[in-house]
């Protein structure tokens, strides 16, 4: 039998090095800032970027270093409340441009907000980044660009990455299958517009359902896994209404054969409000793996 004072050592020694394994598998961008350049110094860049007749607003999160630095242009929810910037910001750390906007009609984004328009602007966030001008100024890389988003943005992510194979990859976070949410009755539908409709312009809860209804075939998960085959892919799933549409995403790109998703399950809300770190953690491992 142990001894107490034998005991009480062993639990001291396995408390001390629990973290030292945990900390072993969080990279070093985490809790680091990288080394400082004073002839191209890291900087945030105001964008504003031509879409459907607007500029609607967005920021790039530059690195140090001369590049070019690949992007991670990141997508926030409906109506985007949770944006993600600790993340932006980690992969800042690690090396990439982190881009951020906000869609029409959102956040202060000219025009008036609609699902269709989501998929436009973010089709005109990555011509905006392709350009041969803009990619220069920026010292981004147009060919290692990959395209995340949380909730909706997810949504938008895997709609955009199946018809964008110059994608370099795509990260999908609590994703949202409007497949789902099309099931339901079209008054717990508008219900749901209306507490996610702060901060979007020129819609009701009223519209903001139609809409949804005439586009949720764009953002159904069913008709996704063809184009998604040869992606690679990051799928992050919580415990949220939405990790059942994005296992039958994983499950039916494999059926089809696609061999390059790596899905991760985390115990944690819609938000991740306390898996922050094993968020950024998981996103930079990730992106350090793609060639």
């Amino acid at each position: 039998m142990m001894h107490l004072r034998s005991f009480v050592l062993a639990g001291i020694a396995a408390t001390l090095c629990a973290p030292v394994t945990l900390a072993a598998s969080i990279p070093p961008e985490i809790s680091a800032d990288p080394p400082a350049d004073t002839q191209f110094p890291a900087s945030s860049v105001i964008l504003h970027i031509p879409s459907h007749g607007v500029a609607i607003n967005g920021l790039a999160y530059l690195p140090a270093g001369a590049g070019p630095h690949p992007v991670f242009v990141l997508l926030h929810g409906l109506p985007g409340n949770e944006k993600n910037l600790d993340l932006a910001q980690a992969v800042r750390r690690a090396g990439w441009i982190a881009v951020t906007f906000n869609y029409r009609g959102s956040w202060g984004s000219p025009g008036t907000f609609s699902f269709a328009g989501n998929l436009e602007d973010t089709a005109a966030v990555l011509a905006y980044l392709r350009d041969p001008k803009k990619a220069a100024s920026l010292r981004l890389d147009p060919r290692r660009i990959v395209l995340g988003g949380h909730s909706l943005g997810g949504a938008i992510t895997a709609a955009i990455a199946a018809r964008d194979h110059d994608l370099r990859g795509a990260v999908l976070i609590s994703a949202w299958d409007a497949a789902k949410t099309a099931a339901e009755p079209r008054e717990k539908v508008i219900a749901m517009m209306a507490d996610d409709m702060e901060s979007l312009a020129g819609v009701t809860a009223q519209s903001m359902a139609s809409d949804f209804e005439a586009h949720v075939s764009d953002l159904s998960f069913k008709s996704l896994a063809d184009g998604l085959v040869g992606t690679p892919l990051l799928v992050l799933t919580s415990d949220d209404h939405n990790a059942e549409g994005d296992d039958a995403l994983v499950a039916s790109i494999r059926a089809k054969g696609g061999q390059r998703v790596t899905k991760t399950h985390v115990a944690t809300d819609h938000v991740w409000s306390d898996r922050r770190i094993e968020l950024q953690a998981d996103v930079i491992s990730w992106l350090k793996q793609l060639p």
